[in-house]
Order: C-alpha cells, then structure tokens, then sequence
C-alpha cells in the first residue's frame, strides 16, 4: 500500500437542504447544500488552508454531488403540478376566447382539467372563473370575442404558467398540451379567430415556433374528435 504523504482535502459544510430531482438516482431524493474548505493535508492532518470549494448539492440516497443548477430542475412532485395548472389554464383561455355558452366546449374543457388531476372539476365552476377573469378585465361578464382575443390578463396567465414549464417538456409534451386546448376549441366547430389567436399564444408561450403551432393546429382540425 503506497503512504500518501500530502495532498488537498476538502472539508464540507452544511448550509441548507431540501427536496430535488436527483440527476443520479433519476428521481425526488432530499439534499444538502455544501460548501467547502479546502486544506493542505500531512500525512492525513489538515495544515494549511487552500481557498474554498462548491458550493455543492449532495443527494441524500447516492451521495453523489452535483452544481447547483441541478436544483433549477422542478421535483417530479412539482412538475406534475405545474402540468396540471398549465393545462387548467390553457382550458381557460379557450373558454375565455370562445365564450362560454356552449356546453359541448365547457364539456370538453372540464374533461379536459379532469383528465390533468382536477377530478372534481365541473363545467360550472370553469364558467365562474371565466367570469371572474372577465370582470376583472373589466370586460364586463364574459369575454368577447371581438375584442382582442387574449387580454392582458389572461396572456399574463398563460405566460406564467407555461413558459417555467416548457424548458422541462420535450417537444412532444409541449404539442400535447397545445393539442389539448386546440381540441376543446374544436368541440363546437371550426376554430373561431379569437380561439385561434389564444391557441398561437399558447404556442409562442410553450415555446413552439409559429410554422410549429400552426402545423398542429391544422392537424388538429383535420382529425376527427
């Protein structure tokens, strides 16, 4: 066995810890955010100091330790709930675009946010937050059409509740929830120009190019529902 005389060693130290998505073990493990100090060792015995090290994140399971940016990347916990407030929101701008007196759409929407992981989701309670939204866009009880399709405060939700998502998605997952809002427009009949406006934010938010967007959009209408 070969004495190593001197070398560097790193000592860490706790500074926080929490919940993240383990790039080794490939799934939600607890963490330790680390910073360390290096020092100059003899014969096993810290001498000198050499600078600092990390910070570092150390999963609990593995061990292994990975640069912070690892905890950019949402928990699966977290993801999942991201999809499901994405998609309740795409229904929403659909609804707002389109209107909501149609029942086929409002069945269509309130399936859809059913099938996301709101399984008590009702086509009362989708109209109400519409109207909601309409009246504190003080477009009085229900969008019009007419009007500009997305109105600031509804692209405000749209953005928000997309845009963190999609860098996470691959490109399929993103058309799918594309194709998701472009299906409950589709339920009464052929997009109207409001809805059509809507679904291409929803696009550009998922950050799908615009030739992209309306590809799926015109795939989606030529496919019987």
């Amino acid at each position: 066995m070969k004495l190593r005389i001197c070398g560097i060693r790193i000592v860490w130290d706790p500074v926080g810890d929490g919940e993240f998505f383990c790039p080794g073990c490939g799934g939600d493990r607890n963490y330790r955010r680390l910073t360390g100090r290096r020092r100059f060792t003899v014969l096993g015995v810290p001498m000198l100091a050499r600078g600092t090290a990390g910070p570092v994140v150390e999963c609990a399971a593995c061990r292994e330790h990975f640069g912070t940016d690892s905890l950019d990347h949402p928990t699966t916990t977290r993801l999942s709930a991201m999809l499901r407030d994405a998609i309740h929101t795409v229904a929403l701008g659909v609804l707002a675009a389109g209107g909501t007196t149609s029942r086929t759409v409002l069945e269509a929407a309130a399936a859809t946010v059913r099938g996301a992981g709101f399984d008590d989701c009702t086509e009362e309670q989708l109209c109400t937050v519409v109207e909601v939204l309409a009246a504190d866009a003080g477009q009085g009880s229900a969008f019009d059409p007419a009007a500009e399709a997305c109105g600031a405060a509804l692209a405000i939700e749209l953005h928000e509740a997309l845009e963190p998502l999609a860098p996470h998605l691959a490109p399929a997952g993103r058309e799918s929830i594309l194709l998701q809002g472009a299906r409950i427009a589709l339920a009464d009949g052929p997009y109207e120009p409001a809805e059509r406006e809507v679904l291409t934010t929803i696009g550009g938010a998922l950050q799908l190019c615009a030739q992209d967007t309306a590809r799926l959009l015109a795939e989606a209408a030529r496919t019987p529902s």
